[in-house]
């Protein structure tokens, strides 16, 4: 699945509020985005009815220029791994 940037942002963290899980996920995010020099959102699926229904079991999911990375748990060396790729055009 791929889906276009949001904000134009490398990395997309799909959240909702009160998720444990992804508190720990946009605190990786953004530390290893403040070292690579890469953007990254937030997006609450709870704000978005499709978002919801689409990830709601899988929260928190990480996309990576517009195709899923992760779910569930950020694993730091592959994501260093991915930002130290070219990004992709997903236009």
């Amino acid at each position: 699945m791929t889906i276009q940037h949001a904000d134009d942002a490398r990395v997309v963290v799909f959240t909702r509020e009160g998720c444990h899980l992804c508190a720990t996920a946009e605190a990786q995010v953004a530390e290893i985005c403040a070292e690579t020099g890469d953007t990254w959102v937030r997006v609450d699926i709870d704000t978005d009815a499709d978002l919801r229904e689409r990830f709601t079991e899988q929260v928190p999911v990480t996309f990576v220029d517009g195709a899923q990375h992760d779910f569930w748990r950020v694993d730091p060396v592959r994501l260093r791994t991915a930002l130290a790729r070219p990004p992709r055009d997903v236009t």
